[in-house]
């Protein structure tokens, strides 16, 4: 069997040349990083778990009618995607203040906000991702008027949809960060949900305890990130409830 071709390795993913024209195979990696890298960890079961609720996210977006570039889940770690021209913006949403919108605005974490707050933010690691206007991305050209607002409105329907699920198992979605790609039809250009959608990119909540159930565990040495993101895909479905044998995670198929 020919080995593939890696295109790209980030800090949680290693993007590989596809199996058709106009796919890649994204492969979740175990590491954990937080503070643009400066704070790292193998966290073993981190990539299936994380592989799997993406997978579960984006594939009820594309049910909804909110275009991924998600196609099937290959294996336990990898899944085949639409190959995309990723728009250098993070298009962040936030529910309820916190992290670094709570510090820069001297708000108090925890506090809902009057409506749902869009950010972006550019990205470059060297720079640690600032957040920029939208003025920004058009003087630069990262995306045009048109863009941004389909972005928006993308990150508003991803936002109805996982608030909702999150809040039918007990979390609270209180922020999270999506990237979009462009898409070609000929001269016809699309924008889609890419990249991931998990806890490595959402801050969740318990709703009755506050409890953390994202990377903030990791961020904050709260405890164990592997037991967090669990904790998040047995309430989810995704994986089975806990039958007490302690041999570790057991995804359903």
């Amino acid at each position: 069997m020919a080995r593939r071709k890696m295109i790209y390795e980030g800090k949680a993913k290693i993007i590989y040349e596809g199996p058709e024209p106009g796919t890649v195979v994204q492969y979740f990696k175990d590491d954990a990083t937080a503070f643009n890298a400066e704070k790292h960890a193998v966290v073993e079961g981190k990539g299936v778990l994380n592989n799997r609720l993406s997978e579960h996210f984006m594939t009820g977006l594309n049910a909804i009618g909110v275009p991924t570039h998600f196609i099937r889940r290959l294996n336990m770690r990898e899944q085949l995607v639409r190959a995309v021209e990723i728009i250098p913006l993070e298009v962040v949403v936030r529910n309820v203040a916190a992290g670094s919108m709570a510090k820069r605005l001297g708000i108090e974490e925890g506090t809902s906000l009057p409506r749902p707050i869009v950010e972006f933010y550019y990205k470059d690691d060297a720079l640690n991702d600032p957040m920029v206007t939208e003025e920004h991305a058009i003087a630069f050209g990262w995306a045009s008027q048109p863009d941004l607002d389909e972005m928006i409105s993308l990150a508003l329907r991803v936002n109805d949809f996982l608030s909702g699920v999150m809040f039918g198992v007990g979390i609270k979605l209180v922020d999270f960060k999506i990237e979009i790609g462009r898409i070609f039809d000929g001269d016809f250009q699309r924008l889609i949900v890419a990249d991931e959608i998990s806890p490595d990119s959402c801050r969740l909540w318990d709703i009755e305890t506050g409890e953390k159930l994202d990377k903030d565990v990791f961020r904050r040495d709260l405890g164990n990130l592997a037991d967090a993101y669990t904790e998040v895909a047995t309430r989810l479905g995704v994986m089975p409830k806990k039958s007490g044998s302690g041999n570790g995670p057991k995804l359903v198929h």
